[in-house]
């Protein structure tokens, strides 16, 4: 039986004979239907119209996305070490080019993923990776549509999966919502990789936080407050958003401060 990968949202289901008749993680307000309507495809019908799209965006970081666009078009971030790196966010789109370039700088250790939109495939990467274990936060378990073995749930604010790379929970646009920390990026000044909790934004001087992106639902003061105390602790010089434009690559963390400062006196 295939799993069922929603072409809006790029999530994969469990196995089934059909796909079921509405996508729960594109029903949820934080995401939208596709106004054509609900629509499904498979991992064997995406490798055969797409490509994995390799790239170095600093000594020691690549990005992998697909090419074309495969739904909401985020790319996954792979952090390289000799003796094993780690896999951050997802894509939907799994090849064979793209395991022999991942595996050929050391293959990865772990799997992490920011937040429910970017699960994707992330039991087929998984296996394909030599059964590398997924973390995701106990918060977002309900959110799993492709439950597995290789899952494994973390708890807390803070988790070190590998020397110098520690999960943050951040919370806001899901109560699990995660950014990844490296202490070696950004030349040992440090980088925040956040998906879409800490969205680096089109002048990317600046970030934002939404409940909701595609629908513009806000968050509330409190909210980004805490989602600021979370990272106060750690260095960074660099943030990675979730798509290959949204890069903040200097003075980052003086840039989250300011703007949740203009973010909070707008909503205010």
């Amino acid at each position: 039986m295939p799993s069922y990968i929603c072409t809006t949202c790029g999530v994969g289901y469990a196995e089934t004979d059909a796909p079921r008749e509405t996508c729960l993680i594109c029903a949820d307000d934080r995401q939208y239907v596709n106004a054509k309507g609900q629509s499904w495809t498979t991992l064997e019908e995406l490798e055969a119209r797409h490509t994995n799209e390799w790239r170095e965006l600093e000594p020691g970081l690549f990005g992998l996305g697909s090419t074309p666009q495969i739904a909401i078009g985020e790319r996954a971030l792979v952090i390289t070490r000799p003796d094993g790196g780690v896999m951050w966010d997802c894509t939907p789109l799994v090849t064979d080019a793209a395991i022999a370039a991942i595996n050929a700088k050391g293959g990865v250790k772990a799997i992490a993923i920011s937040h429910p939109h970017f699960y994707a495939t992330m039991v087929d990467w998984s296996r394909a990776l030599g059964g590398a274990p997924v973390w995701l936060h106990e918060d977002n378990r309900d959110w799993v549509m492709r439950p597995d073995a290789c899952i494994r749930f973390w708890d807390g604010d803070s988790k070190e999966i590998a020397p110098g790379i520690t999960l943050v929970r951040t919370g806001g646009h899901f109560p699990g919502s995660t950014v990844l920390h490296w202490a070696e990026g950004a030349g040992g000044k440090g980088a925040l990789l956040t998906g879409d909790s800490i969205m680096v934004v089109p002048d990317t001087r600046w970030v934002s936080f939404m409940y909701s992106f595609p629908n513009l639902i806000p968050l509330n003061a409190r909210t980004v407050e805490q989602i600021v105390k979370s990272v106060r602790a750690y260095p960074f010089d660099r943030i990675y958003a979730g798509w290959w434009d949204r890069v903040l690559d200097h003075d980052a963390k003086a840039a989250v401060k300011r703007s949740a400062e203009r973010y909070i006196a707008a909503i205010r």
